[in-house]
């Protein structure tokens, strides 16, 4: 292994490093306690490493927001397949939701986000449209099942995702956030999936 090999490497580890240490320190200080100084040290880089990787606050800020999206695109895509039964697919698309839900480190980035959008409604604001402007996944399955004749036509599918979405967050996801809850075990999550997916179904579908 030579010294070009090993430096990227470094390099991304400290990165890593800034990136988790920020995702605490914004936790427990919000946005507006929190410095680059105590970053840096809770990170155990100097301060020109961190300016050196983000140049401002909103940059790292905007690092975790980042972090945030991709873990929740980072699932398996599943297309719609025409040739298989639509329960059995929803099931899938979002039963991995359902585990990203469960996941720690996802769910700390989501208090830190969270914190972030109820104390500043302007970023409140500019982060649900960067989110939403990104949205797929869900609601392209919706308009691709539609597109076959099996989903009604007039449905908006980011509104028929956003309430499907809805009621795993309701279960799994806000109670966990907000209060604390522990998650949902294996056999209430599976019946949130199912009673989730039949509600939707029962709707939408066209038989």
């Amino acid at each position: 292994m030579t010294a070009t090999d090993v430096l990227p490497r470094l390099t991304d580890r400290k990165r890593e490093a800034i990136v988790q240490a920020a995702i605490a320190e914004f936790r427990e200080g919000g946005f507006a306690g929190t410095s680059m100084d105590r970053v840096a040290s809770a990170a155990g880089v100097s301060k020109r490493t961190v300016y050196n990787h983000f140049p401002s606050k909103d940059e790292l800020f905007s690092a975790i927001l980042d972090q945030l999206w991709n873990r929740s695109q980072a699932l398996p895509e599943t297309s719609h397949d025409a040739g298989r039964p639509l329960r059995p697919q929803l099931l899938e698309l979002i039963g991995g939701k359902m585990q990203l839900f469960n996941d720690p480190s996802f769910m700390d980035l989501s208090r830190v986000v969270m914190a972030e959008m109820l104390h500043t409604p302007g970023r409140a604001k500019a982060m649900a449209e960067r989110l939403s402007s990104r949205e797929e996944g869900l609601p392209a399955w919706i308009r691709a099942a539609q597109q076959a004749g099996r989903l009604r036509a007039d449905a908006d599918p980011l509104y028929a995702a956003h309430l499907l979405m809805g009621q795993l967050k309701t279960h799994a996801f806000w109670p966990q956030l907000i209060l604390g809850l522990p998650a949902l075990d294996e056999a209430q999550q599976a019946q949130v999936l199912a009673d989730a997916v039949d509600m939707f179904l029962g709707f939408y579908s066209r038989g």
